[in-house]
């Protein structure tokens, strides 16, 4: 693109959100092709960031992101005074007063379609039209949304099969295609940032956030580190199906914090599992991009139902009596702190606690052992994977947590109810990932760290394994599987009689 191209605006201000790269990015592409002059801004927005731990390994991972962002763009600006602006407030109030301040026509960003964030853009866009400024807002975060899939009669699509036959007879080369970004050709459109604000970022101090463990364990922010993970897994795809599912092993892409922010984009790994897919008949490329249409899934059940927040999705669901006062509250903090006795469930907890991260695989295993063996309620675990994940984004984990419960689309039928011990001996069998996350059962054989209880004393004793609630003891198990599933079997009942 020539910068001496018509422009329809004689400046802008990019607003990133959940778009943190500069490739690929189609509201930043679309500010430099229709504003002769472009400011960018990211605001720490106060809102938000107000119900954050102060430990939060996702204000470090952003912080990260941004740093490497401001450096890129002035890389390809090759202006020592052009980068980002970055502020540290409620974004409602910080974005229209600074678009007032710099005097731009309008505000360009991408989509973010959480209920919150339409009501924050919705205000945003008010006040900018009463400052006589435009905001214009595009499709980035998904390859399709809201309503771009929809059934024969015009519905939204509310079990995944059918929507993935149509997403993917619908997706082709242009919707998938690069959007572009900031390059050579228009980076002479860049603004020189206002003199009063090249002092730089706030520090995580300075917004009233401490030091994390985030690198220590692997976790980069940016897209360069997006790139790094994509191309590690790259290779091993054609496995994807066969790994995924195993947690001891190297078998998913881990990019979905990357995701989560944009530090890479949808349509770059969707090309590369559609392509992969198309050259050849590779079940793991199929069934990543199956994986990433679920994602697009979720995501347009929240636009179009966004009573999904806070309710369930099949609404007579919300009859079921679940488990309520100390008794309930203790179950829960139990299983928030890996201390259930079911190891599989407990190093889970442990690698989540710890990292901020849990494999797929397990985060079903763990969601079904809340809800549908100590019969809490979904909403509780969703608060609190909301809290501790590092790629929370809230229509994944909502889908996730309703699908578990049985009260959501497309979700597992409600007598499914995972076994703890079977699905450890499935996808963990030679205790691997046990080991890791619980040392202390790790002298115990590959048959017996399934189920502590049930081993022998003597090998108990030779392991140095305590069975107990003391310290340094590993709990026995809060509940007894077979009995809590004919528990479940009758708490859900409601729901048959509830049907319309």
């Amino acid at each position: 693109m020539n910068a001496s191209l018509p422009t329809e605006f004689a400046s802008g201000l990019f607003w990133f959100r959940r778009d943190l790269r500069l490739d690929d990015n189609t509201g930043l592409a679309q500010a430099l092709s229709r504003c002769a002059q472009v400011h960018l801004v990211f605001v720490f927005d106060t809102a938000i960031l107000a119900d954050l731990p102060r430990q939060d390994r996702r204000v470090k991972f952003i912080w990260q992101s941004l740093k490497e962002l401001d450096e890129q763009i002035r890389q390809r600006s090759q202006q020592p005074n052009t980068g980002l602006l970055t502020l540290h407030g409620i974004a409602a109030d910080e974005i229209p007063r600074l678009a007032k301040r710099l005097g731009v026509q309008a505000v360009l960003t991408n989509h973010d379609d959480e209920p919150s964030s339409l009501a924050r853009d919705a205000s945003v866009r008010t006040r900018l039209a009463q400052q006589g400024q435009a905001f214009l807002s595009f499709k980035d975060h998904v390859v399709f949304e809201r309503r771009e899939i929809l059934t024969q009669g015009g519905g939204v699509y509310g079990v995944f099969t059918p929507y993935k036959n149509a997403w993917l007879k619908k997706v082709d080369a242009a919707t998938l295609a690069d959007q572009g970004g900031l390059n050579p050709a228009n980076s002479g459109r860049l603004a020189p940032r206002p003199t009063d604000a090249r002092t730089g970022m706030p520090s995580l101090a300075d917004m009233g956030f401490e030091p994390t463990q985030l690198n220590a364990l692997g976790i980069y922010g940016g897209a360069l580190a997006a790139q790094g993970l994509l191309d590690d897994f790259l290779p091993r795809l054609s496995a994807y199906d066969r790994a995924r599912d195993f947690p001891a092993i190297k078998g998913p892409s881990y990019l979905s914090v990357h995701l989560r922010f944009g530090t890479i984009s949808i349509r770059a790994l969707a090309r590369a599992a559609h392509a992969a897919q198309a050259q050849s008949t590779n079940p793991g490329a199929a069934t990543w991009l199956s994986e990433l249409i679920w994602r697009d899934f979720y995501a347009q059940i929240l636009s179009n139902h966004p009573h999904v927040v806070g309710h369930s999705y099949k609404r007579e669901y919300d009859a079921i009596q679940w488990e309520q006062g100390p008794k309930a509250t203790q179950s829960f903090e139990l299983w928030c702190a890996g201390r259930t006795g079911y190891p599989l469930v407990d190093a889970a907890m442990a690698q989540l606690n710890r990292t901020g991260y849990m494999h797929n695989r397990l985060r079903m295993v763990v969601a079904s052992f809340l809800v549908k063996d100590l019969g809490i309620d979904w909403r509780w675990g969703e608060t609190y994977f909301a809290r501790q994940l590092n790629d929370f984004d809230l229509s994944a984990n909502n889908g996730g947590w309703q699908w578990a419960s049985s009260s959501g689309c497309d979700a597992q039928p409600y007598f499914r109810i995972f076994n703890p011990i079977s699905q450890s001996e499935k996808f963990d069998p030679k205790g691997q990932f046990i080991r890791r996350y619980l040392p202390e059962l790790a002298g115990l054989s590959d048959k017996a760290i399934h189920a502590p209880w049930l081993a022998a004393p003597l090998e108990l004793q030779a392991a140095g394994v305590v069975l107990g609630n003391g310290k340094g003891q590993y709990p026995l198990p809060m509940v007894d599987h077979a009995q809590a599933r004919e528990r479940t079997l009758a708490r859900y009942a409601v729901v048959k009689a509830n049907k319309p």
